[in-house]
């Protein structure tokens, strides 16, 4: 026995449907497709997320929430962070943050929180202040300034 005498099993191997190929071949006609629906089409495939004609999921299922479109979105700056590494005395702008790496990336305005006591006098120019901030700022005898934030522009670099 060679390898070029090797068969397949006796009904292993059944002919391909070849189709399309007249009435005398028992697929013509129709081409087994059937008559009409989206099956007999050229190119009739029910897409995956079909579901019969039952209402979709994505339609059953209920939705929630909403854009805000007029969100004020700010890069925060703790008063506690600003404490810890900046020098007293120092005037500390946006720019000064932004070399410390205290605000980086996107262009938004930059805001001031309360967080942390002050213990040393300190002139601070930014986009916005809260009112914590403000306050204890001015009572360590402090100032703070308000830089108006213009779109498209970062602050005041």
């Amino acid at each position: 026995m060679r390898i070029g005498d090797l068969k397949p099993a006796r009904g292993a191997v059944k002919k391909r449907k070849r189709l399309g190929t007249g009435p005398g071949s028992g697929h013509g006609g129709t081409s087994t497709r059937g008559h009409k629906g989206l099956k007999a089409r050229s190119g009739g495939r029910v897409p995956p997320w079909f579901e019969g004609g039952q209402m979709p999921l994505q339609r059953r299922v209920p939705k929630g929430g909403f854009t805000n479109p007029f969100r004020r979105v700010s890069h925060v700056v703790n008063l506690k962070d600003v404490l810890q590494r900046f020098e007293p005395g120092v005037e500390v702008t946006i720019a000064a943050l932004i070399e410390k790496r205290m605000v980086r990336g996107r262009n938004l305005p930059v805001k001031l929180l309360g967080t942390g006591e002050v213990s040393q006098v300190l002139t601070i120019k930014v986009n916005a202040v809260s009112e914590g901030a403000r306050t204890k700022i001015e009572a360590a005898g402090g100032r703070v300034e308000l830089i108006p934030f213009k779109r498209g522009e970062r602050g005041s670099r």
